[in-house]
Parts: structure tokens; sequence; C-alpha cells
């Protein structure tokens, strides 16, 4: 095999490199492998398949010792220069720019990873069956150096992306499962942050080795970088992630920052993961937490939905880091806080939104910021009250779910501001009693098990009415029960009746 590899280009493959180990009769020296790999000249034509060839004749036929003990006065060592290898094979089997792989397809990246994770699998037997026969206690130092790129080569090609295929995720995992099993990590957590406290972990060895690919210049280079990040992030939390925050909060808000939506909405899960793994402490320090919502808060004008709903979900456990870093004095009134200004804005918002897919959006996390609240709901009743009625008026598909959210938040706000509901008696009866009268009738429109839960909910909130009216909406619907014929209207007006008769009002 060196002869043909010299044949290729004998003035820089045939020969040592200064300091490189002896070239083993067995095949290409693992020297020449690495720079057949990386050389530019390798880019073009077969050279490089043919160099995965050679090196995974040179695992199989290579004895333990000879592929982890290296010269400790070398500067490449063999487990140095199995990192090193180990790199390349990753960057290999990397997927090209988003751009290139819409244009030319990714099938040839799932055959490079395929083939690059049968390799790992072979290099990874060897270290696990040195392991096992305590003859070459040097394996640790080749896995120190091998650990952290075939991690990411694992984690690469094993997510469900349009690089990979079956084949290469089935690879991948098996590459992942071995590594785990050689490091006696009992999971991907465990790998990166230690399986005990002694144990420091690999989290920022990864880390180092993602950093190069995750700066604002190069991370759309590999369109794997985002997904390795952030599936590497999310398996790291409390109490071992703050220790890493100044290595994970930039590149989390770079690809938060980003003009397409999918990384946006990436970007945005990865800080919500930050948020709830790091004490409030951390984020207040140096204002990082104000940062945070600066940066979500400029997503909130967009009209992507599911946007929106990762960037809601995040600001609500945002919020109580924020209030801690706020000081109230009993005497004056309570400062506006952040999560007023973010239920501002989308009450702003929900008023004119007709995109039914939004308006449910915004319907499913109103509930979340009246209880957020509480009695200081009372600043937005006014666009509350103008919010709720017009969205129960409007059909909201079978399954109703803006319909049903925005009764469960006229049920909270009621709870929470009932001094405040009595005035505004007239408004919610109607839009309550219309909403009824609307369900009952519909003849086919909506499910049986919906309409039963919109009527219920409906009620609920005409007994709630009625305790904050003290007892005005009993009367004003014994009226409207003598001329009603539907029955289902019937029922809810009667159950509203009962409960009202069993309740006492004080009236002083």
């Amino acid at each position: 095999m060196e002869q043909d590899s010299s044949r290729e280009n004998p003035s820089r493959e045939g020969a040592s490199l200064p300091g490189d180990p002896p070239s083993s009769a067995l095949g290409p020296s693992l020297s020449q492998v690495l720079h057949r790999l990386t050389s530019e000249e390798s880019r073009r034509g077969k050279a490089r398949s043919a160099a995965i060839k050679d090196l995974g004749a040179l695992i199989e036929a290579a004895e333990c010792d000879q592929l982890f003990e290296g010269n400790d006065t070398s500067l490449r060592g063999m487990p140095e220069m199995l990192g090193q290898v180990a790199k390349a094979l990753g960057k290999y089997a990397a997927p090209p720019k988003e751009q290139e792989g819409r244009a030319h397809g990714y099938s040839e990246v799932a055959e490079k990873g395929a083939a690059v994770g049968v390799l790992f699998l072979k290099l990874m037997g060897k270290i696990e069956a040195a392991k096992n026969s305590l003859l070459c206690p040097t394996w640790k130092i080749g896995l120190r150096h091998l650990a952290g790129p075939i991690y990411i080569f694992a984690v690469t090609h094993s997510l469900e992306q349009p690089w990979t295929s079956p084949r290469s995720r089935d690879v991948a995992g098996e590459v992942l499962s071995l590594l785990l099993r050689v490091t006696q990590c009992v999971s991907v957590a465990g790998f990166l942050h230690g399986e005990n406290e002694d144990e420091k972990g690999r989290f920022t060895l990864v880390m180092e080795l993602l950093k190069p690919d995750l700066n604002k210049e190069s991370w759309k280079n590999n369109p794997a970088t985002k997904h390795v990040f952030s599936w590497t992030l999310q398996h790291v939390t409390r109490p071992w992630l703050n220790q890493h925050l100044e290595r994970i909060l930039p590149p989390s808000l770079l690809i938060s920052d980003d003009y397409q939506t999918e990384n946006k909405i990436l970007g945005v899960h990865c800080l919500h993961h930050i948020v709830l793994n790091v004490p409030a402490a951390d984020l207040l320090q140096y204002n990082r937490a104000q940062v945070l919502y600066d940066a979500l808060f400029n997503h909130l004008y967009t009209p992507e939905y599911n946007l929106v709903q990762a960037v809601l979900l995040c600001l609500l456990d945002l919020f109580p880091v924020l209030e801690k870093g706020l000081h109230w004095k009993g005497g004056a009134a309570r400062p506006t806080t952040h999560c007023d200004e973010v239920l501002r804005l989308i009450l702003t918002h929900m008023e004119p939104e007709h995109r039914l897919l939004l308006r449910r959006t915004y319907a499913r996390n109103l509930p979340a910021f009246v209880k957020r609240l509480g009695i200081l709901t009372v600043r937005h009743l006014k666009r509350l009250e103008r919010v709720i009625v017009s969205y129960l008026e409007v059909y909201d598909g079978p399954e109703e779910e803006a319909r049903l959210k925005i009764l469960e938040t006229l049920k909270l706000l009621m709870q929470c501001a009932w001094p405040r509901i009595s005035c505004r008696l007239v408004v919610l009866l109607k839009a309550l009693l219309k909403l009824i009268c609307d369900v009952a009738r519909d003849p086919n429109l909506t499910p049986e098990p919906v309409k039963n839960a919109l009527l219920e909910e409906a009620t609920d909130c005409l007994i709630l009415l009625d305790h904050c009216s003290q007892g005005q909406v009993k009367g004003l619907l014994a009226k409207i029960l003598q001329s009603c014929e539907d029955s289902k209207v019937q029922n809810c007006i009667r159950k509203v009746q009962q409960v009202s008769e069993g309740a006492s009002y004080d009236r002083n």
C-alpha cells in the first residue's frame, strides 16, 4: 500500500515526516494517512477514499501498543496523532454549507458518514480490547484525544437531518453507544459532566472543539455544528451548567439572532435551557438577564407563530429572574415589570390579529401571564376585556383551542381582579351568553366533546361572574330562561342558578 501511495505522489506521500513513528509493514504510516486526509491535493478525486481504506486496514492489523504508545519526547506522539486523524475524519464526513447541500444533495455525505463510522467502530473496538486486556495501559491517553472528535461525529450523524440516512444514523448510534461503554458512562449527560462529583466530564473539551465553528463568521460553514451544540447543551443541566456560562451564552445568542426562523427557534431553545438551568444570581451578574430579555423581546414582533411560542415560554421562565433584581418599597406604587411590558405588547398584537395560528399561540399563553401578574392584571383590564370579547366571538376550528384558552383566562382574571369585574358585568355576560348560544346551535362544525368543554367552561365563567357581581347574574338569567327554548342553553342557565342559590353574598 505504501508503494501505491508513493506512486500517487512520491514527493509528498511516500516520505515520512520528521518525528513520525516508524512506518509499519502492515500499511501506510499514520502520519502519511493524516497527510492524505488533510492535504489540498487530496480534495480532488478518490485520494481520500483510498486513505480511508488504508486507515481501516492499518487499524485492523495494528496491535494496541502500536496505536496508543507514542514517543513522549515527540510533539506528535501516536495518541495525539490519532486525535488529529479523528478530527480529519470528522471534517471529511461533515456536511457542506446549506446552499451547496440543497444544490447537490447530501447523499454523498451520508455515505461518507457511514464509512467513517465503521472506522471509528474499529478504533473504539481496539480501545475496548486494550482496556479489557490490561496489557496496554496507554489506551487512556489515546481515548483522551479521541473522545471529543468521535463524540462530535456521532452526534452529527445520529440526528435525523438532511445529510444523514438510516444507515449512517444506525452506524453513528453504534459509535456513540460504544464510546459511552468504553468511557464507562451510563448516559450522554454523564459523559459530558461526569458520572460523579469527582469526575470532570468532557463538556469543556467538546465546546473547545466546537468553538472555532461557533463564531459569527464560521457558524454557518457546517450546518451540523448548531445542532451538535444545541443537542449537547440540552444534556447538561443543574448544577453543572453555570460554570460553562461564558462558553454557551454567546453562541446561543448568535444562533437566535439569525434571519432564518428555524435558527431563531433553535437559539431560543438554547437560551431557554440556560434560563432553566443556571442560577438567577449568575444570570443577573453583568446584566446577562437583561441581555437575554432584550434579545427575546425583539422576536415578539415576528409573525412566525412557532417562534412566538418558543419566546413566550422562555420569557415566562425568565421573569422570576428579572424580578429578583427589582426592589419595591411598600409605600410606593409597584413598578412596571418586564411581564407587564410583554403582556402589553401581546394584547396589542392580539386585537387586530386574524391569522388563526398566531391567535391560538397568543391565547395559549395568556393564562400564564394573568396568573403571573395576579392582581396587577388590573393594569391591563380594559385591553384584556376587548381581547376576551373579540376572541369569544370567532370560531377557531374544530379543536376551539383559542376560545377554550380565552375562557380559562377569563376565569383567572375574575379570580385575581374580582373587585373590578362587576362594572363589566353586562359586556362579559353578553359575550358568554352569545358563545353558549353559538355553540349550542352549531350543527356539525365542532366535535361533541369540544362543545361540552366550551359549554362547561362558559358556565363556570358565568358562576364566577355571578359571585363577582353579588348575585346579579342570577336575576338577569331568570328572564332569559323563560324565553329560551334550546335545551343546552337552559341546562347552562339552570346550573348557574343552582350554584347561585347555594351561595351567600356579603352585601355590606
